[in-house]
């Protein structure tokens, strides 16, 4: 199942597939939920569906944003080789000289990439988790293990607090940073709880991502 997840400022039903619902449906790999952010992605995604021993339903999250985005594209590499990826590193920072990590899922991404881009920060990692369960603890654990010298982490959601993946997934998270230093401690970043999944109003929309994306990127030593 694809559904369009857009949290582009129009109204509620233009803006939200309910991720924190499947989300909340998972138990005992019953499910896939993920939110690939590349054409490649989605393109091994599908096909490790198909060719998969493993029969469970797939659930993806897929912005149309995101196929408007000029960063957005994959190579006839990246299609031909390789395999769908359940995280993915920021290959763009030395994790020797990160000094804070942001976690994210899907078109907030490039919100971030781009904010962080524009402002010439080089010590700050964005890291992409592509499928939100079952959640994937040894390839998350596999990237951090290489960020040594960490002060912050922060986990960036474009959906309000009480929606998207923070309250059913921030455990996995904080397990994965406690693992490497039990000193650090996952704060949020994203929207205030809200009873509905759009504001409706475009200006009220953007101040509201303006103040969480600034607020990600943001870091004091």
């Amino acid at each position: 199942m694809m559904f369009p997840h857009g949290f582009e400022g129009q109204g509620p039903e233009h803006s939200s597939a309910r991720l924190e619902r499947f989300l909340q449906l998972c138990a005992e790999h019953n499910m896939q939920i993920c939110n690939p952010t590349t054409p490649a992605q989605i393109f091994h995604l599908l096909r490790r569906q198909a060719i998969r021993p493993m029969r469970r339903p797939l659930v993806i999250m897929s912005p149309k944003w995101i196929l408007r985005h000029k960063l957005a594209t994959s190579s006839l590499e990246d299609l031909s080789e390789g395999e769908f990826n359940n995280v993915i590193d920021d290959a763009s920072v030395d994790p020797a000289l990160a000094k804070r990590v942001i976690l994210c899922s899907g078109k907030v991404y490039y919100h971030l990439l781009e904010e962080r881009d524009s402002r010439g920060i080089t010590d700050i990692a964005i890291i992409r988790l592509e499928q939100l369960y079952p959640f994937p603890d040894t390839e998350l654990d596999a990237i951090l293990d290489s960020y040594n010298n960490l002060q912050s982490a922060v986990w960036c959601q474009e959906e309000p607090m009480n929606q998207g993946a923070w309250y059913s997934s921030q455990h996995h998270m904080r397990s994965a940073f406690n693992r490497i230093d039990p000193k650090l401690y996952l704060t949020y970043a994203g929207r205030p709880g809200s009873a509905a999944p759009a504001s409706g109003y475009m200006s009220v929309h953007l101040d509201e991502q303006k103040k969480f994306i600034d607020e990600a990127l943001t870091f004091n030593n």
